[in-house]
């Protein structure tokens, strides 16, 4: 899978099929839709294409309503991979995009810029300045320029619940992890490499991985935070069990960043740089502000013990 920031010249483009949105999660219901791009441009003869914001719009707009993320742009873009999508064009959302009117976005992005036979989109796509193009008005351009649209209902899952970004988004705020994994359609996990941390975790007994996952304080907040059971993929051919923070680290830390500390059991290697994967199995408990370092410290033991005797009774790993 080819991966463009914006939009290149049209002298560089081949014709496409098309699908828009931000696909925070890559869930079921846009892995449906997925699926049927990747259908609708073989049939055509052209290639599958995916265009994608970042930043969302709304935390462009407005930061402090953004919403959760689920997935960072590399786990995005990993999943949309998966889905046999050819290329994935990450669109600096900015002003000017902002400004695009729904007529200038279809002749200047869609017919020059990106030469689209055919463009799929979900029931609530608007596009163009303040949102003012919808399917009616673009189902009038497809006629006027050329190209096939084609709009694809929500999907409801198997206990008729809506799969959309904001019910998994709930899910994972409430704990709710094996709901998350039937809307998502796979586990849920967070990718990152290793960061060198404070040590703090050594000093305590537990050492941990440390891994960035939001770059922005107010901004691109996980959909997950607390303590969880988790596995550890990619340091070894079997996942490996540990448990899990996910947070802002209140006890130690007043910068407000957001981190995932894992401690994985029995490892002691040096991985510092290696990118790995977490699989957030079940969430324990919400974060804490301690006292002290030794309450912290007592927090950390129990949490470890929890996770432990999970999977000696589950047999997971």
């Amino acid at each position: 899978m080819k991966v463009i920031r914006g939009i290149p010249p049209a002298s560089d483009w081949t014709p496409c099929a098309l699908t828009i949105g931000n696909f925070d999660g890559v869930h079921r219901g846009h892995q449906a839709l997925l699926k049927k791009l990747v259908h609708n441009a073989k049939q055509l003869g052209v290639q599958s294409c995916v265009m994608t914001f970042e930043p969302h719009p709304i935390e462009y707009f407005s930061p402090e309503k953004a919403p959760s993320r689920i997935l960072g742009l590399r786990d995005k873009l990993e999943a949309l991979a998966e889905m046999g999508i050819d290329k994935v064009l990450v669109v600096h959302f900015n002003q000017t995009f902002a400004n695009l009117t729904p007529e200038n976005f279809v002749e200047k992005i869609l017919v020059q810029g990106l030469q689209v036979k055919s463009i799929l989109i979900g029931d609530d796509f608007h596009y163009g300045a303040k949102r003012a193009g919808n399917f009616s008005d673009l189902t009038l351009a497809g006629k006027q320029h050329g190209f096939v649209v084609e709009r694809m209902d929500t999907l409801n899952s198997e206990n008729q619940e809506r799969i959309s970004s904001s019910a998994i988004r709930v899910a994972l705020a409430n704990g709710q992890m094996e709901l998350a994994q039937e809307l998502l359609g796979r586990p849920y996990m967070l990718s990152g490499h290793v960061l060198h941390g404070q040590k703090l975790g050594r000093n305590l007994g537990f050492p941990t991985l440390n891994l960035a996952v939001a770059n922005k304080l107010h901004k691109r907040k996980p959909a997950a935070r607390g303590i969880f059971i988790a596995q550890v993929h990619g340091l070894s051919d079997n996942p490996l069990p540990a448990v899990a923070s996910l947070g802002q680290r209140p006890t130690v830390d007043d910068s407000g960043r957001y981190l995932l500390e894992v401690h994985v059991f029995n490892f002691q290697q040096n991985v510092y740089g290696k990118l790995v994967r977490v699989e957030l199995l079940k969430k324990l408990r919400d974060e804490e502000k301690y006292n002290d370092l030794e309450t912290l410290k007592t927090a950390i033991n129990q949490d470890a013990n929890a996770a432990k005797n999970y999977f000696e009774i589950t047999h997971h790993v």
